[in-house]
């Protein structure tokens, strides 16, 4: 308990003097590069297969299956991802994950390929896409675990929730820009040009990683996998705040997802085009990258559950207007609010996270993690596709978004306790042992290479 609150107060205090204390770490700098580089990459393709593929089939249960594909291997290897993360060396896992992401980005580059047709048949494309995707949701699958472990190992304890924004902050920038520049590539060059640049953004990444230090495992296993596992599961499920936090993310982005659906409302509702569809995906996260610099200065943290309900209240309402909407600029403002009020509840989720999770336990916990935000996306985009062929893209949505209203009410009940407290007040569930070394030894181990 007295761990957690003077990690808090710490970091506070740094915060408040210098904002940017986490950026001072040279590690850390090299670490959002390497973050930046391969969100620019992976969103960039995200787009571009999106619309590709509606643009080739015109269905949308084709858009289900992109979010399928790729949350079935992510999710289902997400325990086991954390398990190697924590028992691994963690710089040469990552360049391995990397390794692969990039070689599906190649063979989907040949499959685009102009004249490609006169070899491969459209059906056989589409196939190659679809192995291509699995592979990238296998990566992911170990990248989550292992990208957490290497960020906390690089940043002394009381400075996590001033990184944590930084890292958010990173990556939302990169989801801006990825798809609006995937978007207008698109539009101007077409699909494979496209894809030769995400394939430089992601060497970039793959670079940045050899500049970090090499990270020895801390985690010997001394039991079975299946208890090691258990472990993690066991921890997540005894903290109050972390089970709610990832349980509500869960159900909110399942059901009140609409970037799946972007490509129909670019190309069918809103009329927009390709060029409209890069700043649709974009929008959302301009709101993520402004919201996340104002709380640089003004922490949500300080009655955390209380603010992610109002965060995901708000989320879900941008969801329903703008599934109300028929002006594109009228969109565009609510996927801006939508980016603004998740980038809230990101940050809360991933600082609760970051605070309670012992070191030795990080992979697992991170694992698990990834597997509630993992099923939450993916399958998110693979429910929403089906809801639009099923009942059209905007009532969809309109039902998405209440129900994602109905579940922060229902959470609210279930929950009252948690609202007016602070994280410090919420103890760190059993079973825990904090004996790798004391608190003062702890804060006074800083990482090397800081200026």
């Amino acid at each position: 308990m007295n761990f957690i609150t003077s990690i808090l107060e710490d970091g506070e205090q740094a915060v408040k003097k210098d904002p940017y204390a986490a950026l001072r770490f040279t590690e850390f700098r090299w670490y959002l590069t390497m973050r930046f580089f391969l969100t620019l990459g992976y969103t960039m393709q995200a787009v571009i297969i999106g619309y590709h593929i509606y643009e080739l089939t015109n269905n949308p249960l084709a858009l289900a299956m992109i979010g399928l594909v790729e949350a079935i291997p992510s999710v289902g290897i997400a325990l086991y991802g954390g398990y190697v993360a924590d028992k691994s060396e963690k710089k040469g896992l990552l360049l391995k994950i990397f390794g692969v992401m990039w070689i599906c980005s190649v063979v989907m580059l040949i499959v685009t390929l102009p004249g490609m047709h006169n070899y491969i048949s459209y059906h056989l494309s589409l196939v190659i896409m679809y192995v291509m995707i699995f592979c990238i949701g296998l990566a992911r699958g170990f990248y989550a675990p292992t990208g957490f472990s290497v960020m906390t190992h690089i940043i002394p304890r009381e400075l996590y929730p001033n990184s944590s924004t930084w890292n958010s902050s990173t990556y939302q920038t990169a989801a801006v820009i990825g798809p609006m520049i995937g978007g207008l590539l698109y539009w101007k060059f077409h699909i494979t040009t496209t894809f030769f640049v995400v394939i430089l953004f992601i060497s970039i990444a793959l670079i940045a990683i050899t500049r970090l230090s090499r990270q020895a495992a801390e985690y010997i296993p001394k039991e079975s996998i299946m208890d090691s596992l258990k472990e993690g599961i066991s921890f997540v499920w005894n903290s109050r705040m972390m089970l709610g936090a990832l349980s509500l993310d869960l159900f909110s982005v399942l059901f009140g997802g609409v970037v799946a659906v972007l490509p129909i409302f670019a190309k069918d509702i809103l009329h927009v085009g390709a060029r409209g569809f890069g700043f649709m995906r974009s929008i959302d996260s301009i709101g993520a990258v402004l919201t996340m610099l104002v709380m640089t200065r003004y922490s949500p943290m300080g009655k955390p559950w209380r603010n992610l309900l109002i965060a995901v209240v708000g989320f879900g309402a941008s969801i329903i207007c703008f599934g109300l909407s028929t002006n594109f600029y009228l969109s565009l403002f609510f996927l801006f609010t939508l980016g603004a009020f998740d980038s809230i509840s990101v940050l809360i989720r991933s600082t609760i996270m970051q605070v309670l999770t012992p070191d030795k336990m990080r992979g697992r916990v991170s694992a698990v993690n990834s597997m509630f935000i993992g099923s939450s996306n993916e399958l998110g985009a693979a429910e929403s596709g089906a809801a639009a062929k099923l009942l059209g893209a905007v009532p969809s949505v309109l039902v998405g978004g209440s129900i994602t209203l109905l579940v922060v009410f229902a959470t609210w009940l279930k929950t009252k306790k948690l609202v007016p407290m602070t994280l410090n007040q919420i103890h760190t569930p059993e079973p825990v042992e904090v004996k790798t070394e004391p608190l003062q030894e702890a804060l006074v181990s800083a990482p090397k290479n800081v200026e």
